[in-house]
């Protein structure tokens, strides 16, 4: 608002007039940026002979650019003057354009206060949306109208007026908020279109791009997701909006950034150490842009911004986060400013600060991605993340802001769950306090007593029978006062409280896993689940996921939803199942034979498997070491070299030895070993420091198509250290990532899953079902979850049921494929056992995951494809889904696939296009059902084993028999082979009665002679003559075809 004028030389004489003017005035004293009244003043007529001061005010109810907004102008003019208005607007490629102009004159109206109420009318690009006729409406930043009084003569009123503005006699201004396009009216015309511009309209309008509904309101969690606190978390990358008017808007607050987010969070602990993350924002170069939130040590919020001139600057909050309760954080970003607030369950606010800095933020959301919780460059925090709403364009108060947290049920079981988790803790603690108390007095007795010392000794372990806690405690966790009682507190004392109660909680959670693997243990899965809630809230996470697989699967409980080494073994798998052994086991012994005598192989397997503990055989690292020591110095084997070289290194079971290792891993890369050569490499890196020498022989190895080479190669190139080549290249270190991960390198193919969930780089596009293809293979060689497969596949082996269904079942949770379908065949194999112990279907569930997985096998194609053809249990039928699922089977080369598709046709069913464009068929084969039963069962035969007689063999022959003789019905030859056939019948029968009649002729009779013997009495020794007549011609054809082997026409 401009400074009040200076009053004029008359008016400073005459005092009393001023301060009745004054007094008058202050009824229309303008108030720039305030609503008003629209009252029209009524003041009284004074002499003219009184000197006055002009002004001009303007009242605007809702001051945004819009069709006929009123404004209500209330001036005063002490002489004739002229009442002028102009709007001047200002986009994106022009400012200070005129939009709207009106004056008018006032005469007679002198000395006396006037309102007059103006309805302002702009250009219809401003204040529309586009349609067939507004094509191309603008966006504008800002309006302004300004209002001015001038005392030119009103002679000269229909003459062009050009005065300034800054000359005028009095003046006043206020600001129009502009409408963003996408949330204008469209313009009713009111116009007929003639004939020939309708018709066009009517044929393109369909053509006319119209833009998506879309809105910069996006829900990026809408879960409640728990954060480890480790470097994990959720990554969400948005794109430019496709409605042209949202993205032009969202382009134009890059330099003036004009959003919200609001997070509900439920926080655990603070961060233990540096920042933890909560909400930030990676650009391109893998750097913290706008906004990066983080939580520190103290429980303060840390939130840096990346301004537009490239520097970075961080602020810290005056207040700290509450744990262990439900609140909502919202941070709105306007320009250089921050608003940051946190609410309660009840949406009231707790506490509110603003920051202001020197200058505007930089804000992509497109050039980078976001990151809630953990990365790979900061831990995330120890919490629950609620339902995180992102405003893209908007700022909002705390009470504008709209982010429910919905899910009341789970949200009530967390924080019912950690109150029991407070007192389980204390208990805990105490508990061990205070029987360490009793026995460190027992203990000052010890000395002066020599029998006391022995009862302590070898008697029973302290514990506490005079409780301190209330009853009403005591009976609430009754269990776990039981088991307290039970354990031995004998062990040294951690100082650490947190360690103190993780230790129990690994004890409740052994005796636990212990009694549940035993034969009757899931029987009594009911008194074991509150034990197993204790060790989880000691902190044991084990128990944590027990708890987690047992409400999911319903395992021996009603189903409650809310709350190494991996070695790929099926159980239908024969071959693989003979081939698990133990320390005394025949494949064992027979190896460790083989061995013995030199063999360098059964020397490098046995070592493998006594160092990881394959195969059934426990873990022994000092007696693999033997072995692969005896092999490097016995057998020169360049493998077993290697391996040797590499626990030297290491000190892996044995004292590190870094001379002799070296020495071994020269030998073994001259040996031309690939992994040897990367050792070198390996080796000049850590303890050289020498990069040149290192990039050489990891240049070489990699040519070799060492997978660990190409890694290293590309952490050189991240790391900015490669030889002669300056600065940081993330684009070739990720080309080396990829090929690391195609040759099966763990940490490659992390990154590169990083890569592709982030869409960060040239050659990565973002592709998120591949990034989880690519971490789930690396997730699955989990050392825990090998170890818990073994556990359950030699239970199985032991004919243990209920401990193999209990630890199948924990690693199918996790997602293992081999473990789905082991389990699903376990629960075919005893349905008694699963009916008995799962609240769910297990065959169907199980098998049903394991069809979803990447890597599933043929048979669980064919099982699932049987189960949708004949419908199982509950489950309806689905002839189509069954198609597929056999299909699929026989892409991955299973011929029972195209056995049964080619049955499907048998029934008169059809498969349709897309199954067979799947299967790769001509699609000229389509249309008729004997080409296709003709390919498939060819395909059968063809991927079957065609050495002996398969079902598919004998079907494709069946299945030319039957073209063979349909073919035969449908030609001529059919009548003439009847016609001879009958002709033939005719001819014997003729026969047959020219015999009859012949016998029955007179004089023909034969009477039977005298000397003829008896049929009942010489009948037999004929029949034995001439048995033995046979006998001696057959023996006497062999003799002579001995005697003749070369004769061919010897006959028998």
């Amino acid at each position: 608002m401009r400074a009040p004028a200076e009053p004029p030389a008359a008016l400073r004489r005459r005092r009393p007039a001023l301060l009745l003017l004054l007094l008058l005035l202050t009824n229309f004293l303008p108030s720039f940026g305030k609503e008003t009244l629209r009252t029209t003043a009524v003041t009284p007529q004074f002499e003219q002979n009184m000197d006055y001061v002009d002004f001009i005010h303007l009242n605007i109810l809702e001051k945004k650019v819009l069709n006929n907004s009123e404004v209500s102008v209330q001036y005063l003019c002490s002489k004739p003057c002229i009442v002028n208005l102009e709007a001047v607007a200002s986009s994106e490629f022009r400012t200070g354009v005129p939009v709207y102009r009106r004056r008018w004159k006032d005469e007679k109206n002198l000395y006396v206060s006037r309102t007059r109420q103006v309805h302002l009318k702009f250009p219809s690009i401003m204040i529309y949306r586009d349609d067939y006729i507004i094509r191309n409406s603008i966006i504008v930043h800002s309006v302004i109208l300004y209002a001015w009084i001038s005392h030119k003569s009103v002679s000269s009123y229909d003459v062009e007026q050009n005065e300034d503005y800054q000359d005028a006699v009095a003046k006043n201004y206020t600001f129009l908020e502009a409408v963003p396009p996408f949330e204008r009216p469209y313009k009713d015309h009111k116009v007929c279109l003639q004939w020939g511009a309708d018709y066009l309209w009517m044929l393109q309008a369909n053509r006319i791009p119209q833009c998506p509904h879309e809105s910069d309101r996006v829900q990026i969690l809408n879960f409640i997701y728990a954060s480890s606190g480790e470097k994990t978390g959720i990554v969400k990358k948005f794109e430019q909006f496709e409605n042209r008017e949202l993205e032009t808007v969202r382009q134009h607050q890059i330099d003036y950034p004009m959003f919200t987010v609001s997070i509900w969070l439920y926080l655990l602990h603070h961060c233990e150490k540096d920042l933890c993350g909560i909400l930030y924002f990676i650009d391109p170069k893998e750097m913290y842009s706008t906004p990066a939130v983080f939580l520190n040590e103290e429980g303060y919020v840390h939130i840096q911004m990346h301004l537009m001139r490239g520097d970075d600057l961080a602020v810290k909050t005056s207040f700290s986060l509450p744990l262990k309760q439900w609140f909502r954080l919202d941070l709105s970003f306007k320009g250089g400013q921050i608003e940051v607030s946190s609410v309660g369950k009840n949406l009231k606010r707790h506490h509110h600060q603003s920051f202001t800095f020197r200058e505007d933020f930089y804000y992509d959301d497109t050039a980078g991605y976001f990151v809630l919780g953990g990365s790979g460059y900061v831990n995330g925090i120890e919490a629950f993340f609620g339902p995180v709403k992102y405003y893209r364009l908007s700022v909002l108060e705390t009470e504008q802001i709209s982010n429910p947290l919905h899910d009341k049920e789970t949200v009530g079981q967390i924080e019912l769950y950690y109150e029991r988790c407070m007192d389980i803790q204390e208990i805990v603690y105490e508990y061990r306090y205070v029987v360490r108390q009793g026995e460190k007095a027992q203990r000052n007795c010890y000395y002066e007593n020599y029998y006391l010392e022995l009862i302590h000794k070898y008697g029973e372990k302290s514990k506490c029978d005079a409780f301190m806690w209330g009853k009403e405690l005591r009976e609430k966790y009754h269990a776990l006062f039981k088991l307290l009682q039970e354990m031995d507190f004998s062990a040294p004392v951690l100082e650490d409280e947190s360690d103190t109660v993780l230790e129990v909680g690994q004890r409740i959670f052994e005796k636990v896993a212990k009694g549940l693997s035993s034969a009757d243990g899931l029987s009594n899965m009911g008194s074991s689940v509150p034990l197993l809630v204790d060790s989880s809230c000691c902190g044991y996470h084990k128990a944590s996921y027990f708890l987690a697989v047992i409400f999911e699967t319903g395992l021996g409980v009603s189903v409650d939803r809310t709350k190494a080494f991996v070695e790929t073994i099926r159980l239908m798998d024969d071959e693989l199942l003979k081939a698990q052994t133990k320390e005394n086991g025949d494949v064992f012994m027979w190896l460790k034979h083989e061995a013995t005598r030199g063999n360098a192989a059964a020397q490098q397997r046995l070592a493998q498997m006594l160092f990881w503990g394959q195969q059934g055989v426990a873990k022994n690292p000092e007696a693999a070491i033997e072995w692969y020591a005896k092999g490097a110095i016995e057998t020169e084997d360049p493998v077993l070299i290697y391996d040797y070289a590499i626990v030297l290194f290491k000190g892996q079971g044995v004292k590190k030895n870094t001379k002799l290792a070296l020495e071994l891993m020269k030998k073994a890369a001259a040996k031309g070993l690939p992994q040897a050569v990367n050792g070198l490499g390996w080796y000049y890196h850590n303890f050289k420091r020498d990069y040149r020498k290192a990039a050489e022989h990891w240049l070489i190895a990699e040519e070799l198509g060492n997978p660990d080479a190409s890694y290293n190669l590309g952490v050189l190139y991240l790391d900015g250290i490669y030889p002669g080549v300056p600065g940081r290249n993330q684009t070739v270190a990720a080309r080396y990532f990829y090929k690391a991960a195609q040759g099966g390198h763990i940490e490659g193919t992390l990154r590169c899953s990083l890569y592709y969930i982030t869409g960060n780089m040239e050659d990565f596009p973002r592709d998120p079902e591949k990034a989880v293809i690519w971490a789930k293979h690396i997730a699955e060689k989990n050392g825990y979850l090998g170890h818990v497969i073994r556990k359950a596949l030699n239970a199985y082996l032991e004919l243990s049921w209920h401990e193999a269904l209990l630890h199948y079942i924990l690693a199918a949770e996790t997602g293992i494929e081999v473990s789905q379908s082991n389990l699903a065949h376990i629960c075919e194999e005893r349905p008694d056992l699963a009916r008995k112990y799962l609240a769910t279907d297990c065959v169907w569930r199980y098998y049903n995951f394991s069809v979803s997985q990447v890597n599933a096998p043929s048979f669980a194609y064919l099982k699932m494809g049987d189960f949708y053809y004949y419908g199982y249990q509950n489950q309806s039928k689905d002839l189509e889904l069954s198609m597929r699922m056999y299909a699929q089977a026989a892409l991955e080369g299973d011929s029972q696939g195209f056995f049964n598709l080619a049955l499907v046709i048998e029934e008169g069913n059809s498969i349709p296009s897309y199954i067979l464009d799947h299967l790769e068929i001509d699609q000229a084969l389509h249309s008729s059902n004997t080409s296709l039963l003709q390919e498939l069962y060819y395909r059968c035969w063809n991927h079957s084993n065609q050495e002996s007689i398969s079902p598919c063999s004998l079907a494709l022959l069946y299945f030319y028999m039957r073209v063979f003789w349909n073919n035969i019905l449908q030609s001529t030859l059919i009548y003439f082979m009847g016609t001879f056939l009958l002709s033939i019948l005719v001819a014997f029968a003729v026969q047959y009665f020219q015999s009859l009649s012949a016998r029955n002729s007179p004089g023909t009779r034969s009477e039977p002679s005298s000397d003829e013997p008896s049929s009942s009495g010489n009948s037999n020794e004929d029949a034995t003559r001439l048995v033995q007549q046979d006998e001696s011609t057959y023996s006497n054809n062999l003799a002579q075809q001995d005697s003749n082997p070369q004769n061919p026409l010897v006959t028998s």
